[in-house]
């Protein structure tokens, strides 16, 4: 299978439960959800002007929205290639889960790397079992999909961004339909407003749930 990458980098994960770990993102290009605090919107549109040869997806993309066409080896060989040492990889977007994962996480896999996606909800999760899958889930975005129950089932981690009650009341609605035994609960300030991570700070300690803030932001690294 050959998957659209816009970007492939090595860095530190800057959220959620992996925060603090060397990372090698893999960042697929194509997103129908259309979050408006999407800090990667040139990953919208898969579009052929902009498909490039694979050795230079190799690096940030910035807001060129460029992407080529990689198969699960190329892709590993990518990572030897640039002597990436980093052995966590994270598979994001864009959208991930709007392509079967199940090839490259279990290739990547058997090459020797764990690996994680981070995904809206609004696409059946395909992947390998061991897979950690980080669900962030985004309600009446632009593209108006619904956040899929079987997601919020299969995510190890649930990573809601916040702004306002109304965004906890969305994931408590969420997260009714499910089981959350075993599941890592976070919240995540939307844009490092300061209301928004007094509340999730606030929320985070009467549920006993975890803060993801956002550090790759504030070290300023991609």
């Amino acid at each position: 299978m050959q998957y659209p990458v816009n970007e492939i980098f090595q860095t530190i994960q800057g959220e959620g439960q992996w925060t603090g770990v060397p990372a090698l993102f893999v960042r697929l290009q194509g997103c129908s959800v259309g979050c408006p605090w999407c800090d990667t919107k040139q990953t919208w549109e898969l579009l052929p002007a902009n498909q490039v040869e694979n050795g230079v997806i190799f690096q940030t993309d910035g807001e060129i929205g460029r992407w080529s066409e990689l198969s699960a080896a190329k892709i590993i060989e990518g990572f030897t290639k640039q002597q990436f040492t980093a052995k966590h990889v994270v598979i994001t977007g864009g959208e991930p889960c709007m392509y079967d994962l199940r090839q490259l996480t279990e290739a990547l896999h058997a090459a020797g790397y764990t690996t994680q996606i981070e995904t809206s909800g609004t696409f059946e999760v395909q992947c390998a079992e061991a897979t950690w899958v980080t669900v962030s889930p985004k309600v009446a975005m632009q593209g108006k999909l619904p956040v899929l129950a079987s997601a919020l089932v299969r995510a190890n981690e649930i990573k809601h961004p916040v702004a306002t009650a109304l965004h906890i009341e969305q994931l408590d609605e969420l997260l009714a339909q499910i089981d959350t035994d075993g599941k890592t609960i976070c919240l995540q300030p939307i844009s490092q407003k300061a209301r928004a991570t007094e509340l999730a700070m606030k929320v985070c300690i009467e549920r006993n749930w975890r803060l993801s803030v956002q550090t790759h932001k504030y070290l300023q690294i991609d």
